[in-house]
């Protein structure tokens, strides 16, 4: 063998073993940097990171953050004192059949475990119909009293807007004509120019029940 074909052989090897490697690493790598964008996504789409200047020494978080309507100030300062604290319990609402019945219409989710009594009674785990989980969570604004014209939680708000929600979870079925109701606790409140921004925790117990039926974080802003 001489030299030229020994360089020929020696090259045609290592392009094998590259390749070889490329096809293991690559994939690996491709993994690697999902992962990293999905969390770096995650990241900036967590709601304090609208509050978060990278560029400003002396102000970091929203907590910082000037709050210029009197109103607004007052009322971030009393809410501030009670982060952690539960704030609101609800009355019992029951979720009858005829309630879930059209919410099925509305969403045309009309699956048998949801609109068929009879054959939940005889098929389901449950033997009952249940409500869907999105129709517990539709009613958070109604078990919480936030459409309740007559109970105002924040009546120093001009306007108060769903601005999303954090986490979602439904731990346990609601049957049909169970009771339940809602508990709020503050988590955090970040101020903003001529608002306030609400996050709360919240809970839908089913009566003589441990479990809850919906946990949810809820992102409000009150306007002033």
């Amino acid at each position: 063998m001489n030299v030229l074909e020994f360089i020929r052989e020696k090259t045609e090897g290592l392009q094998e073993n590259t390749a070889q490697y490329r096809a293991k690493v690559e994939p690996r790598f491709r993994e690697w940097s999902n992962k990293l964008n999905d969390k770096i996504t995650n990241t900036l789409n967590n709601p304090w990171m609208a509050n978060f200047n990278p560029f400003d020494g002396n102000k970091i978080f929203g907590s910082e953050k000037i709050i210029q309507n009197e109103t607004a100030k007052k009322m971030y300062v009393n809410l501030k004192k009670q982060v952690g604290q539960e704030t609101y319990v609800g009355e019992w609402e029951i979720i009858d059949q005829d309630c879930i019945n059209r919410f099925a219409n509305v969403t045309g989710d009309t699956q048998w475990i949801h609109t068929d009594p009879e054959r939940a009674g005889k098929e389901s785990p449950f033997r009952s119909t249940i409500a869907h989980g999105f129709l517990t969570l539709a009613l958070i604004p109604k078990l919480t009293d936030m459409v309740n014209s007559k109970i105002n939680l924040y009546p120093e708000a001009r306007m108060i807007v769903n601005h999303g929600l954090n986490q979602v979870r439904f731990p346990f079925p609601v049957k049909s004509g169970a009771k339940v109701r809602a508990r709020i606790r503050l988590m955090r409140v970040l101020p903003m120019k001529n608002s306030i921004e609400l996050i709360n925790e919240i809970s839908i117990e089913v009566e003589n029940r441990k479990r809850f039926a919906c946990v949810a974080e809820t992102v409000l802003r009150l306007y002033f």
